[in-house]
This record gives structure tokens, C-alpha cells and sequence, in this order.
């Protein structure tokens, strides 16, 4: 059940209001990913968003379309695994909420600057104020709606990260620690797209 964040800053007097989740965190390939979104606040809620760990992925395909049709605003960040390789995962995944941020844009493609962030669970190196919310893409909105939009994106992106490395059955397990993914790397190898320095922590390979 989600607690109704929005409105209470709405009327503390701030405008745009957004919320930020990730996804692709403990992949093994793959780019981590945040959504920044905002979405109306004087407006009904989607019946039945939640987190989008808690969706089938028909569902989250149904939701992504309205939720892009509603938001009054959205940003996707990405960051590459050479770079998660070089600066580690939490702070490649602040890097990709901060992109996400300043992707932000409007449906006429107005860049728009948010005046408060709710974040699940994190706290970035922002001048914007920002609210961590433990269990957030669980108790708030607009970041349950991030997380379903930053879910269904990346999840397209391994469909065609599918093709280009056929090997490895990303489209069935997009990117994270499967069996038949940890044999794929044992017989192939590392591709380009995977995190090398994940890879190394795991001694069976």
C-alpha cells in the first residue's frame, strides 16, 4: 500500500516531484539503469502499480505504456559495464540516477529540473533535495512507477543485447547469475558486455 509522499510535499509547496529506482544492480552483464519520473499529482494513481519485482512481466509491458502516457516527466540513465568495472557498483549506480536526473524531459522534450527526489533507498551527491525511502518502489508511487519503467527498458535492452551475444541466453535470465548463465560464461568466456570485475569474485569461474 503505498503512503502518499507526493501529496504531502505537494502541499509543503514543491512542484515537481520525482522519483528514482534502478535496475541491473547485481547483473553479471549489462548496464545498470535508474529511471527518474514524475507524475501528476492532482490525478488518480494507476489501480494496482507496485513494486516492480511484484509484477508479472505482462503486467509490467501494460503499465509501462500508461505510465509513460501519464508522467509529466522522464529520464533513463545508464552506465556501461567498463565503467561499473572501474568505479564499482553503488557508485555506478548513483552515476546512472544522476543521468536519469538530468535526462529528465518533458512529452515536448522540455529538459525539467526537479525540485525534491525520492529515492529507493539511496542518497546521491545532488545540490537537489532528496528524500531515501527504505523500501520505497514498495511505499511510494512514483517510485514504483520508476521501477516498472527502469524495469520493461531494461529488459528490452537484453533482448537486443540477446542477439548481438547469442551465446549466453540474455534474454531469459537479462544478465543476472543463472546456472545456464554461469555455464555459458565457463564455455564462452567473458564477453565485452560483462563485469569483469564481478566475474573475478566468483572463484568457480
Amino acid at each position: 500500500m503505498h503512503e502518499n509522499f507526493e501529496e504531502q510535499y505537494s502541499e509543503k509547496g514543491y512542484k515537481f516531484i520525482a522519483g528514482i529506482d534502478e535496475v541491473g544492480r547485481g547483473a553479471l552483464f549489462g548496464d545498470v539503469l535508474a529511471c527518474a519520473i514524475i507524475m501528476p499529482v492532482d490525478e488518480e494513481h494507476i489501480d494496482g502499480i507496485k513494486d516492480s519485482k511484484k509484477l508479472s512481466e505482462k503486467k509490467r509491458e501494460r503499465f509501462y505504456e500508461e505510465i509513460l502516457n501519464e508522467s509529466v516527466a522522464i529520464g533513463i540513465g545508464r552506465v556501461e559495464p567498463e565503467i561499473i568495472d572501474q568505479i564499482n557498483i553503488k557508485e555506478a549506480t548513483h552515476l546512472a540516477m544522476l543521468r536519469a536526473i538530468e535526462n529528465l524531459r518533458d512529452s515536448d522534450g522540455n529538459k525539467i529540473v526537479p525540485d525534491i527526489l525520492l529515492i529507493d533507498a539511496e542518497t546521491i551527491n545532488t545540490d537537489i533535495e532528496q528524500v531515501p525511502i527504505i523500501k520505497g518502489d514498495d511505499k511510494c508511487y512514483t517510485i514504483s512507477c520508476a521501477s516498472i519503467v527502469a524495469k520493461v527498458y531494461r529488459d528490452r535492452l537484453c533482448q537486443k543485447w540477446a542477439k548481438r551475444y547469442e551465446n549466453y541466453g540474455i534474454e531469459k535470465h537479462k544478465g543476472y547469475g543463472t546456472k545456464l548463465h554461469r555455464d555459458a560464461i565457463k564455455a564462452y568466456g567473458p564477453s565485452e558486455m560483462h563485469r569483469l570485475s564481478f566475474l573475478k569474485n566468483r572463484k568457480e569461474w
